[in-house]
């Protein structure tokens, strides 16, 4: 799992020591945190379970990770623009939320994921084989880091440097409309 902010960090830690049936994996953000007030009351989250952050209809955004905050504030503000954007936490690599899935792969003929994780083998590759495997026609434009070295620096210039900056995700939703 990898949480998009402080709040869902809490939970899944807490949802991981509520019932220990195996291994539980988070993947904990490089960087600071973004909330002043982190101190969430915290839940139990159900494993493997996405969630939709924004509905919408002319294509689906799938994000796992801090990242996430990024996708929310552009989609917003397309919605100005006309442009309706569907966005997905989906929170877990393994278990991926198949239900979730189905559900999009009906829907939606273009899909974006984005991670901050490597784009080989990573979640947009789960999500690629997931479609195939299901027979869903999906257009899936895949985000996160390249397969190459990548200096060092801060996250705001890491994300640029990999092409998932606000700018560029937002070019990126653009050219996956227009095709």
């Amino acid at each position: 799992s990898s949480p998009i902010d402080e709040h869902e960090l809490r939970n899944l830690m807490f949802t991981a020591q509520a019932n220990p049936t195996g291994p539980f994996v988070i993947r904990y953000p490089r960087g600071l945190g973004f909330r002043t007030n982190w101190k969430n009351k915290m839940e139990q989250l159900p494993i493997g379970k996405g969630k939709c952050m924004i509905e919408g209809n002319d294509l689906a955004f799938l994000f796992i990770g801090p990242i996430g905050e990024k996708v929310i504030d552009v989609a917003q503000k397309l919605l100005n623009n006309d442009i309706s954007i569907a966005v997905y936490n989906m929170r877990f690599v393994k278990p991926i939320d198949e239900e979730l899935l189905h559900l999009i792969g009906k829907k939606f003929k273009k899909v974006i994921t984005i991670e901050n994780g490597a784009i080989a083998g990573g979640f947009g590759s789960a999500v690629l084989e997931f479609f195939s495997e299901n027979g869903y026609e999906v257009n899936v434009k895949r985000m996160g880091i390249p397969d190459h070295f990548i200096e060092h620096g801060s996250i705001e210039e890491l994300h640029h440097l990999c092409g998932m900056d606000a700018k560029r995700i937002k070019k990126t939703i653009y050219s996956v409309i227009e095709k």
